[in-house]
């Protein structure tokens, strides 16, 4: 069953999104239609304020499953496939919550991919990182390479297909840390904890304000985020946070 493959679990306004196809979690499309259908979901939730994605055992994700892909000689399923596949990294980055990536062993192709349509990235320090199409004859993944790396390693990763360590990411500060293994979750949920604090109204503007910046001019950005904050002054949130502040106290928020 789809609800087998990718686990949804929530708690105290947190949703934890597993991965659980063993042996390495590769996607196929029962799973990616489960992943949209999910983070769709998660969008409308109340009880939902962040979600934390990773996967079940030693391998975050793999990447797509070979033995899953689309017929040629069936008309229109490439088309089909591809957009499963579009939308499965979408359904991720159009979440109106945040979402963190708990990458607990290798992220390769899709894995990667997802992991990039993520905001926040933990990794585990044994974890490696990859788009490795090219060494299969294919060539996709430059997209999302291309949100997270700089041009010179993108495209060393593209075209060569290179695995790179976690420690190497750090270095180049696309993750924000690499931990044992066993602290993953611990450390990435302490994140998901302070999110889950803030203003949910107010953190479903700040999701939207940090997809919508990375494509406009700066001014044009701003103008956008100042809108963003006009409109969010006038909620009981905002009024609450500042008499919360006042006060020395914590906030106590409604979304609304």
């Amino acid at each position: 069953m789809a609800e087998d493959l990718v686990r949804l679990e929530i708690d105290n306004y947190i949703a934890v999104v597993t991965l659980a196809r063993p042996p390495v979690n590769a996607l196929n499309r029962v799973m990616r239609e489960r992943i949209v259908r999910i983070f769709d979901e998660l969008s409308d939730r109340d009880d939902v304020r962040v979600a934390v994605l990773t996967g079940e055992g030693k391998v975050f994700c793999a990447g797509a499953d070979l033995k899953d892909r689309p017929n040629a000689d069936i008309k229109g399923d490439f088309l089909e496939h591809n957009r499963i596949t579009r939308e499965t990294g979408n359904s991720i980055r159009e979440c109106s919550k945040p979402v963190i990536a708990a990458v607990n062993g290798a992220a390769l192709g899709a894995g990667l991919g997802m992991m990039a349509a993520c905001d926040i990235f933990y990794a585990a320090d044994d974890a490696v990182f990859g788009m490795p199409e090219i060494d299969v004859g294919l060539a996709g993944g430059a997209s999302m390479l291309n949100t997270i790396f700089g041009r010179s390693t993108m495209r060393r990763m593209f075209y060569t297909g290179v695995r790179l360590t976690a420690a190497e990411l750090l270095e180049r500060n696309v993750i924000e840390a690499a931990v044992p293994r066993a602290e993953l979750m611990p450390t990435t949920m302490k994140i998901a904890e302070q999110i889950a604090a803030k203003s949910p109204i107010a953190m479903m503007h700040a999701k939207r304000a940090a997809n919508m910046v990375e494509l406009m001019p700066q001014r044009d950005a701003y103008r956008f985020e100042q809108d963003i904050t006009v409109t969010l002054s006038k909620t009981e949130d905002a009024q609450e946070a500042r008499r919360a502040f006042l006060e020395k106290r914590k906030p106590v928020f409604k979304g609304r």
